[in-house]
C-alpha cells in the first residue's frame, strides 16, 4: 500500500464549491471549502468479500438519491504534466476516478460528480442554533411506532439506509440524524457555539427530537464509539422517554477496549494530521469488519472529510473531550439490575474486529431479566451495514 499527497490541479479543472439548499427550509449550505492537500490511502481489496446492501424503498423525504457511477472512459488519456500524483492505482482506488484520472478530472471534478450521492430520504432540518442532516422513512401516522436510530464515530445515518426503509415496510416511522459535527449536518468550528462535549450533544439532540415532533416513548436504536455511546447515556438520562432499547455493537463495559483511531486522535499534532486523513471512515468500517466496502458506498462515507477539513476537526475535539473508559463504565453500570428495568435488545455483530463478543455477554449478565442477546454471523462492528436483513429481522421480532 502506498501513501502520497495528491495535487488539486488539472488540465480541464472545474469550479471545485457548489451549493446544497433544504427542499423544506431553502436553508444554503457550502458543500465544499477550499481544499488543501489530502493523505491518500490505497484501497485493500485482496482477499476480501464483497456484500451488497439489500432492498431499498422511497421514503417521504428523500432529496437525492446516490447515483450511479459513470461510465469508464475508453479513450487514451491526455498528456498532464501532473499525471504521476492521480494516474497510478493507489490515488485512482482512494477517489474513485475513472480509468484516465488525468484526463478526466481532479478532486474538485469528483467532489462536484459525488457531491448528491448517500443522501437517500434525507432532509436538511433546523433546530436551534445548528442545521442537521436527518433521514426519515415512513409516516408520522405509522402503526407500530416511531424509531429512531444513532450512530457511532466517525461514520454516519448512511449505515441506516437499507435498515430504516425496511423498517419502514414493516410499519414504524423511522429517523436516522448526522450528529452535528458528523456526515452532511452542520460542523461548527470548537469555540463557535459547540465544543463537541457530551452535554452539549444530548442538549441538542433533545432539541431535534422536539423539532421532528418524535413522541414519547419512542424505540431508540444506538451504535458506535463515541457519539454512539453518547446515545446510550441519553437514554440514561431519559428513561421515561424510551420504551425499548436495540443496541448494535457499541463499547458496554469497563473493559472494551478503545479503538487506535481514537487514541491517534488525542496525541498532540498527531491528531491534527490524523483527522484530515480523507479516507479515515471507510478504511476505519472496513477494519471493523469482514468485508470491503463497494465503491459507491466508500464514496459517501468519504465524501463529508474529502469536501472540507471541519468533519476532521469535529471528529478531533469530540475525541478529545470524551473519556472513553469513564463513559464505557457509566454505561456498565447505569444498566445494571436494579437501575434500568425497559426491555433491552443487544444485536451484535460477532466478526467485530474492535468489541470482542465478551463485551457482550458481560453485558447480558448484568441484568438478565431485562437485555436479550441476539448474535449475528458474518458481520462485523457495523452490523447495520454488513448485513442489514439480520438486523431487520432481529428489531422485527423485538419492537
Amino acid at each position: 500500500m502506498s501513501e502520497m499527497w495528491w495535487c488539486p490541479f488539472s488540465s480541464n479543472s472545474q469550479p471545485m464549491a457548489s451549493s446544497l439548499s433544504s427542499p423544506l427550509l431553502n436553508l444554503p449550505l457550502s458543500s465544499s471549502s477550499s481544499l488543501s492537500n489530502y493523505n491518500a490511502v490505497g484501497a485493500i481489496t485482496a482477499g476480501a468479500c464483497w456484500r451488497s446492501g439489500g432492498r431499498r424503498s422511497r421514503g417521504r423525504t428523500v432529496i437525492a438519491n446516490a447515483t450511479e457511477k459513470e461510465e469508464q472512459g475508453k479513450d487514451s488519456p491526455a498528456f498532464n504534466p501532473f499525471g504521476f500524483v492521480t494516474d497510478n492505482p493507489s490515488s485512482r482506488s482512494a477517489i474513485q476516478l475513472p480509468e484516465s484520472p488525468a484526463e478526466d478530472g481532479n478532486v474538485g471534478q469528483v467532489l462536484y460528480r459525488t457531491e448528491d450521492k448517500g443522501k437517500d430520504y434525507g432532509s436538511y432540518i433546523r433546530s436551534g442554533e445548528f442545521v442537521w442532516f436527518v433521514r426519515e422513512t415512513g409516516s408520522p401516522n405509522s402503526r407500530r411506532g416511531t424509531i429512531v436510530f444513532l450512530h457511532g464515530a466517525p461514520t454516519q445515518s448512511y449505515s441506516y439506509r437499507v435498515v430504516m426503509s425496511q423498517m419502514s415496510d414493516a410499519g414504524f416511522h423511522c429517523f436516522a440524524p448526522d450528529w452535528i459535527g458528523f456526515g452532511f449536518s452542520e460542523k461548527p468550528y470548537a469555540g463557535y457555539g459547540f465544543d463537541y462535549t457530551e452535554k452539549e450533544f444530548h442538549d441538542e439532540f433533545d432539541k431535534l427530537l422536539g423539532v421532528l415532533k418524535v413522541k414519547s416513548p419512542f424505540l431508540l436504536v444506538v451504535q458506535g464509539f463515541l457519539v454512539g455511546s453518547y446515545g446510550l447515556t441519553w437514554a440514561l438520562k431519559n428513561p421515561s422517554r424510551i420504551s425499548k432499547l436495540a443496541i448494535l455493537n457499541t463499547p458496554l463495559t469497563a473493559s472494551s477496549p478503545v479503538p487506535g483511531l481514537f487514541q491517534k486522535l488525542r496525541i498532540p499534532l498527531y491528531g491534527e494530521f490524523t483527522c484530515q486523513n480523507a479516507v479515515m471512515a471507510e478504511r476505519f468500517i472496513e477494519a471493523g469488519s469482514a468485508y470491503v466496502l463497494k465503491l459507491e458506498k466508500a464514496d459517501v462515507y468519504r465524501l463529508p472529510y474529502l469536501s472540507s477539513g471541519a468533519p476532521g476537526f469535529a471528529l478531533l475535539e469530540a475525541s478529545r473531550k470524551a473519556n472513553f473508559k469513564d463513559i464505557a463504565s457509566q454505561i456498565a453500570a447505569g444498566f445494571a439490575s436494579g437501575r434500568w428495568d425497559k426491555p433491552i435488545l443487544i444485536a451484535w455483530g460477532i466478526s467485530d474486529k474492535y468489541l470482542p463478543q465478551s463485551v457482550a455477554e458481560e453485558f447480558q449478565k448484568e441484568n438478565p431479566d431485562c437485555v436479550k442477546l441476539k448474535l449475528i454471523e458474518g458481520a462485523g462492528h457495523m452490523p447495520q451495514e454488513d448485513w442489514p436483513e439480520k438486523v431487520v429481522d432481529a428489531l422485527r421480532v423485538f419492537f
